[in-house]
């Protein structure tokens, strides 16, 4: 790892420890974070130069301090009480560190920040949005390329949720018992949203985006540190760490896409494999079943197979039989489909997959078309399965997704 890279790693991790301290401090979301993406500017612009402090942590939160009392006076902002009491009383000590708050063993507040971005009043697009800017450091024109969307577009969805925020007067602070039950599967839900666009884009010429996913691998880690005996959060690290371990199998020299059963599996990472395993092992022996270490505990079944037709098929699809149960989804039924079609043969799965025509949030997707091409394939049916594949490429927006479905259609001519 480069030298960029590594100072690149570090400040995404102190992003959120220093909003952190500064919404304690001072309250204000908006003017807050403001502060600290300046105080990131200048440390990646300083530090390469004149070394990494010794305490880094603290010296974002005395730049970032600085700025944000400097914008009040410069303003003249009276909104925020702490702030306006900062200025007013001690100018010298809003920058100081506070007892045992910027220290190497300081107080993290990642965790309710997280919830913080999270906050049910908010859209989920706006959710996924605040979270990757104020807690995973990424700049507003970084997040707007991440979705392909101009930083015009993504500028003003950020600038919403931040003023959306501060009219429902959510306080920084963790939620109580009930509550952060309630936001914590709103919090997952931003999480596996991430990882799900890094690891198949929804659009755009790459099949992945790496730092996406990393992003919501770092992040979830930080959860799991939080709640080490939550069963969910568990089963979302091991469902994420599980899928990433196939990464570098899953597209060819010049970027194809190579399906699961097509895939070198010596090119798996191991140690990804075997920690996701532990994890989903202990949640599913000590936690009751949920939704994400259900689809953790699939992934596994998929990795732990030596060769594609060793896979447990009929353990898989008791396993999305029981996941329908407790959260069904059309993408669960989907799943669920291709699960029957290979264990009980592909007309089975065909007929599962007739209740999913009606339902408008998948009727029009294109891996409903992609999963019943291929389900068609394996009967026989090729005519059909052509012009399903083709279907589906034409409803993708992704390139190399375009070309795999493309291909499968050519190939069935032939």
């Amino acid at each position: 790892m480069s030298t960029t890279e590594r100072l690149g790693d570090l400040l995404r991790e102190l992003a959120p420890q220093v909003l952190g301290v500064l919404l304690r401090r001072y309250g204000g979301f908006e003017e807050c974070e403001d502060a600290v993406q300046e105080a990131m500017l200048a440390a990646a612009t300083r530090w390469p130069a004149d070394g990494v402090p010794d305490s880094p942590r603290a010296w974002l939160v005395t730049v970032a301090s600085r700025r944000l009392v400097d914008q009040v006076r410069s303003e003249q902002a009276r909104r925020r009480r702490e702030v306006s009491a900062a200025v007013r009383e001690a100018p010298d000590a809003a920058v100081a560190p506070a007892p045992g708050e910027e220290g190497p063993g300081g107080r993290d507040d990642t965790l309710a920040l997280l919830f913080l971005c999270c906050h049910p009043a908010l859209t989920p697009a706006s959710q996924v949005a605040l979270t990757l800017r104020a807690v995973g450091g990424l700049t507003t024109a970084e997040v707007a390329r991440a979705f392909l969307v101009p930083e015009a577009t993504m500028a003003p969805r950020i600038s919403r949720a931040k003023q959306r925020i501060k009219a429902v007067g959510a306080s920084f602070e963790m939620p109580g018992d009930q509550e952060r039950a309630e936001r914590l599967d709103a919090l997952l839900h931003v999480l596996y949203l991430v990882f799900n666009e890094g690891y198949i884009a929804s659009s755009g010429p790459d099949l992945h985006r790496g730092e996406l996913t990393a992003e919501a691998i770092r992040l979830t880690r930080t959860v799991h540190r939080s709640l080490p005996d939550d069963g969910e959060v568990a089963g979302l690290l091991a469902l994420m760490l599980l899928t990433d371990a196939r990464r570098a199998a899953r597209t060819g020299p010049d970027g194809a896409l190579v399906p699961l059963a097509e895939q070198d599996r010596n090119r798996w990472d191991a140690a990804l494999i075997e920690e996701g395993t532990a994890l989903v092992t202990g949640a599913m022996s000590s936690s009751p079943l949920g939704p994400y270490h259900l689809q953790a505990a699939i992934a596994a079944l998929h990795v732990q197979a030596p060769r594609a037709e060793d896979t447990d098929w009929e353990q898989i699809r008791i396993l999305y039989a029981i996941l329908g149960r407790i959260a069904p989804n059309p993408m669960v039924t989907l799943n669920h489909a291709v699960a029957v079609a290979m264990t009980r043969g592909p007309q089975a799965g065909l007929d599962m997959l007739e209740s999913l025509d009606g339902d408008p949030r998948i009727a029009r997707h294109h891996r409903l078309h992609a999963v019943r091409a291929h389900l068609q394939e394996l009967a026989g049916e090729h005519a059909a399965a052509r012009e399903n594949y083709r279907l589906a490429a034409r409803r993708t927006t992704s390139l190399p997704e375009q070309r795999y479905l493309r291909d499968r259609a050519e190939k069935l001519e032939r």
